[in-house]
C-alpha cells in the first residue's frame, strides 16, 4: 500500500482512480477549489485528514476514513460508494451520504441535512447527528447508541433495528415498514404516521398525536408522555405503562393503559379496545363501539 502524508491537494480529481492508497494528515483545500478528490477509487484509507472541498468520495469501494473532518463546504461527501468504514470523524456537509451500501460508522459527529438517502446496510454506533430528512428511503439500518436531533427522520425506511437511541425529531418514521425500535427515547410531534409492521419495545414516546394511520403497530412495555390524540385510525396492540392525555379512534386491536384522560370515538369504524388498568373493572366505560 502506497502512503501519502502531510500534503495539501486542491486540484480537480487530485487522486482520481487510486488503488490501495493510505493518506495521512493531508488537507483537501485551497484556491484551485477542485472537486472529486477520490472519485473512482478502491482500497483507500484516509487518516486524520481535512476535507474542505466538494464530492471527495464518489464511486469508491473499500474505503476507510478515521479521525478526519469534513467541513460544511465538503458537500455530498460520499455518494455511490460501498464497503465503507467511518470512525471518529466529523461529517458536517449537506447530503454527506447518499445511495451507498455496506456502511459502518462509529463515534462520528454528523451535521448534515438530507443525510443518508437511499442507503442500504448501514450500521451506526455511538454517534450524534443533526439532520433534516435523515436516512430517507433507506433499508437495512442497524443503529445503536445514536443521538439524533432534527425533523422528518427515517421516512420510508424498511427492515431496520434501533437500540438504545435518543431521537428528538418531528415527523419521524412516516411510512416506515418492518422496523424494531427497542429501548429508545423518541420525542417529537406526529410520530410514525402511516407506518406498517413497526414495533416499539421498552421505549419512551414523547409528543402530540403519535402513531396514527398505522397498520400492525405494536407497543410493548412503553411509556408515553405529553401524548394526546394517539392511535387515530390505527391497527394497534399496545401495552402502555403510563397515563396518556387522550386516545382517538383506534380502528382495531387492544390498548392497555393505566388511565386515559379522554377516549374519543366519533367514527363508527373505531372498534379498538381500550383497557384502563387503574380504573376498577366495574367502573370502566364501555371501550368498544357497537
Amino acid at each position: 500500500m502506497k502512503t501519502i502524508q502531510n500534503q495539501t491537494f486542491d486540484e480537480e480529481r487530485a487522486l482520481y482512480g487510486s488503488r490501495d492508497l493510505q493518506v495521512k494528515n493531508c488537507s483537501f483545500d485551497g484556491p484551485a477549489d477542485g472537486e472529486s478528490a477520490f472519485k473512482e477509487c478502491s482500497g483507500v484509507e484516509a487518516e486524520h485528514c481535512f476535507f474542505n472541498l466538494r464530492y471527495p468520495f464518489w464511486h469508491d469501494h473499500g474505503l476507510k476514513i478515521s479521525g478526519s473532518e469534513m467541513t460544511p463546504l465538503c458537500r455530498a461527501a460520499l455518494w455511490y460508494s460501498d464497503h465503507v468504514e467511518i470512525t471518529d470523524t466529523k461529517l458536517h456537509g449537506i447530503k454527506a451520504l447518499r445511495e451507498c451500501s455496506d456502511i459502518k460508522m462509529k463515534n462520528c459527529d454528523i451535521i448534515s441535512p438530507e443525510f443518508g438517502w437511499f442507503t442500504e446496510n448501514v450500521e451506526m454506533e455511538d454517534t450524534t447527528a443533526q439532520s433534516e430528512y435523515f436516512m430517507m428511503r433507506s433499508k437495512h439500518l442497524y443503529f445503536r447508541n445514536v443521538e439524533l436531533k432534527g425533523k422528518y427522520s427515517f421516512q420510508y425506511i424498511e427492515n431496520s433495528v434501533f437500540e438504545n437511541c435518543t431521537f428528538d425529531t418531528k415527523d419521524a418514521f412516516w411510512h416506515a415498514k418492518n422496523v424494531m425500535i427497542r429501548s429508545c427515547t423518541v420525542k417529537g410531534e406526529y410520530l410514525a404516521w402511516y407506518c406498517e409492521n413497526v414495533t416499539f419495545e421498552n421505549c419512551k414516546i414523547i409528543g402530540t398525536q403519535p402513531l396514527c394511520y398505522c397498520k400492525n403497530l405494536k407497543l410493548i412495555n412503553c411509556q408515553m408522555e405529553e401524548t394526546d390524540l394517539a392511535f387515530e385510525r390505527s391497527q394497534v396492540e399496545a401495552e402502555i405503562v403510563t397515563p396518556v392525555i387522550s386516545i382517538k379512534n383506534p380502528l382495531s386491536g387492544h390498548i392497555t393503559v393505566p388511565r386515559a384522560g379522554e377516549i374519543i370515538r366519533d367514527i363508527p369504524q373505531a372498534r379498538g379496545q381500550v383497557t384502563q388498568t387503574d380504573i376498577p373493572a366495574a367502573n370502566r366505560p364501555d371501550c368498544v363501539c357497537a
